[in-house]
């Protein structure tokens, strides 16, 4: 059983219910998850001892919000190269935020991202079946990714 984190920033709740989500994806596939928001991790040490990593931020004026930003640099300091990774967002109309993000995890901190890229939902999306499966197929990806 790996252990995965899922870091999350959500302004209406949207993201967090996506981390959710994600999150029961995760165990249903018979990993230990926690979920938390980014604010609750102070420093890089938070970060040791998982496998796996999620990280999420809703769109905010075609952007990442200033909280996920200083999460970021916090992440920086804890040295995931090769940790398997992948981000997570949602948004009314735009979308930048994830693919934000998971750039940074792919291309900074060098990490094992997911193959099928972010996952990035409107809001609307999120109040349909189809977000729940999106989120449930979106774990599946990165949990396969540690049978290989």
């Amino acid at each position: 059983m790996n252990k995965i984190l899922i870091a999350y920033v959500s302004r209406a709740g949207t993201t967090q219910k996506m981390a959710e989500y994600l999150a029961e994806g995760c165990r249903m596939s018979g990993h230990e998850v926690t979920a938390v928001k980014t604010s609750q991790l102070k420093d890089e040490k938070d970060l040791a001892g998982y496998d796996g990593f999620l990280f999420g931020c809703p769109t905010y004026h075609k952007d990442i919000t200033n909280s996920m930003k200083q999460f970021l640099f916090l992440v920086e300091k804890a040295n995931l190269t090769g940790k398997i990774g992948g981000a997570f967002g949602s948004h009314t109309h735009s979308g930048e935020a994830a693919p934000m993000v998971f750039e940074t995890m792919q291309h900074v901190f060098k990490m094992d991202v997911v193959d099928l890229g972010p996952l990035n939902l409107t809001e609307s999306l999120m109040q349909t079946n189809e977000g729940l499966k999106a989120c449930h197929q979106y774990s599946k990806a990165l949990t396969d990714k540690f049978s290989r």
